[in-house]
């Protein structure tokens, strides 16, 4: 069987349509409490299940992420359009504009090639990024779990002491069908794992909650929804509106690519699979203006859903495509059927998927391995949850800055002694008989603003320490990949410095793309190109060159 989505086969599909199912009983419920956080009516987030999940899954790279709306979006967008005090019909166009200039940005993203940005996220800014996003979801599904609900505009912090103060309101009936719900999900993981677990937990859930009347005992049910199928339309909207959401726009596009690109390739790097950032941006941004276009709001990745689907198996994007195709067919026909899923045991489901997501083990590993790098993805974890995903972004790039900064302006700087001793280890391509009085420098790093000033440093307490008979200094230039303005003027300085010591300064193995550099900084005026060859290297020594 062949389809337009990557790793679908005849073998493996009916497990991911299954997983789709899965996923819709998941998805639904889950959108329709996010379109309430956002301010929106709960039809807001089906309508986000149908085009715009279907316009990203033929697009995106990622085999595994799921696009959806969550719940740090959700308010966002709350926030952030009640602050311009927005409120009644405006709400829900402002919310559609939103996700329209979302997707502009994103669209942006992709053709300027800014996926690589991503790659600056290192492994332990990747696992406390993602670690902090499912502690946040993780506490939202245990309130739920409680029958208790937290205030949605409040940080992390807030919300737990918020939960641990009021412990006391915990629903007994909602704690007893969650400890079942997630007794009976692990025990399904360990012993019958090609069987959807969730599906199974949440329509077993429905039907008891309907038979013993649950929701009168105090169980949250979803409640009745409107139906029909998407509505699209252009946000009627006037320039200086527009205008006023592109900072919102911005902070929401920014949550997204650092949010997928990092979970996309998450999920890539641990099932082995090929992911393009770019790509995976375009794919976004297409499915924000679909979002915006049928009248529904921003969409990123879901943390929660993609690990739910990670864990039954899934590794295509099928499961996405069964999604949109069921819930249209709930918003024609079928929104009744969603009114009596107890939210507890969505809570549950969705707990149980995203626990996996909290690095434990990989901290753990960083500790031993590096303090300053557990350090990073400490840093990163709390930055998520006090300040936000957006602040955890900045805050996650700021640091892998840093830590650039930190490696490269102290590369690796070998003195090479050139000797007469034939017992002395050769350096690749500079012979050692005969070049008495000349020192090779071998600078491991590409020269630029941050490191100049040491390389001009070492090589003056170099010159200082070999003393009269110095006669030449080698710059071996294999391991620099490129120099910019201010490492050009470090290499001026150097070699004003040594012709003005008596010294000759000459430089080896400068790769054809180096060389093009250097001639364009005018390197290459006053200073020999040096090679192997030995009658070179003894003219060198005399100072003949």
């Amino acid at each position: 069987m062949r389809t337009p989505l990557p790793g679908v086969t005849r073998e493996n599909f009916v497990r991911e349509a299954l997983a789709g199912v899965t996923l819709l009983a998941i998805a639904v419920p889950l959108n329709i409490g996010y379109a309430q956080i956002a301010g929106l009516a709960p039809v807001a987030g089906l309508y986000a299940l149908v085009v715009p999940t279907i316009v990203y899954a033929l697009l995106v790279s990622s085999r595994q992420v799921v696009a959806s709306p969550d719940a740090a979006a959700a308010a966002l967008v709350f926030a952030s359009l009640t602050g311009l005090g927005i409120a009644g019909d405006d709400f829900a166009s402002m919310a559609a504009a939103q996700a329209i200039l979302c997707g502009v940005f994103l669209v942006a993203a992709s053709v300027l090639r800014l996926g690589f940005l991503a790659n600056f996220l290192s492994r332990p800014i990747l696992v406390g990024f993602v670690s902090g996003l499912a502690l946040e979801v993780l506490l939202s599904q245990v309130a739920k779990m409680l029958g208790i609900r937290l205030a949605a505009d409040e940080e992390f912090f807030a919300q737990a002491l918020d939960l641990a103060l009021r412990i006391g309101e915990t629903s007994w009936v909602s704690l007893a069908m969650s400890a079942a719900a997630v007794t009976l999900l692990l025990l399904g993981r360990r012993f019958v794992p090609s069987v959807p677990g969730a599906l199974v937990v949440l329509v077993g859930a429905t039907v008891l909650t309907v038979a013993l009347r649950l929701d009168e005992a105090g169980v949250a049910v979803l409640g009745v929804i409107d139906g029909g199928p998407p509505e699209f339309a252009f946000p009627a909207l006037g320039w200086a509106q527009w205008l006023a959401l592109v900072p919102s726009a911005l902070a929401l596009a920014m949550i997204t690519m650092a949010e997928g690109v990092l979970i996309s390739r998450s999920y890539a790097d641990k099932r082995g699979y090929p992911v393009s950032a770019d790509r995976d941006l375009l794919a976004f941004g297409a499915a924000n203006v679909a979002a915006g276009m049928s009248m529904s709001f921003s969409m990123g990745s879901s943390t929660s859903r993609t690990a739910a689907m990670d864990q039954l198996g899934s590794r295509t994007q099928l499961p996405s495509l069964v999604l949109a195709g069921g819930s249209l067919i709930l918003l024609l026909v079928g929104t009744e059927l969603l009114a009596q899923i107890p939210s507890p045991v969505i809570g549950a489901v969705v707990a149980v998927a995203v626990i996996k997501l909290i690095g434990l083990g990989e901290l753990r590993a960083f500790f031993r391995l590096s303090r300053y790098e557990f350090g990073i993805a400490v840093a990163c974890l709390l930055g998520v949850l006090i300040i936000g995903p957006l602040g955890g972004l900045f805050l996650a790039f700021f640091l892998a800055l840093v830590n650039l900064a930190r490696r490269a302006s102290n590369p690796e700087i070998d003195v090479l002694h050139a000797s007469e001793d034939p017992q002395q280890t050769p350096v690749v391509g500079v012979p050692t008989a005969g070049v008495a009085g000349v020192l090779v420098i071998r600078f491991a790093a590409p020269l630029f603003f941050a490191n100049g000033a040491v390389l001009v440093d070492r090589v003056a307490e170099i010159v200082h320490a070999a003393g009269p008979g110095l006669h030449a200094v080698v710059i071996d230039a294999e391991g620099i990949t490129d120099v910019d303005v201010t490492g050009a003027e470090a290499l001026r300085g150097i070699e004003r410095s040594l012709r003005g010591a008596g010294i000759t300064i000459a430089v080896s193995r400068l790769r054809p793309g180096l060389r093009e550099r250097f001639a364009r900084f005018d390197l290459l005026d006053g200073v020999v190109e040096f090679d192997s060859n030995r009658a070179a290297l003894s003219a060198l020594t005399r100072g003949t060159v």
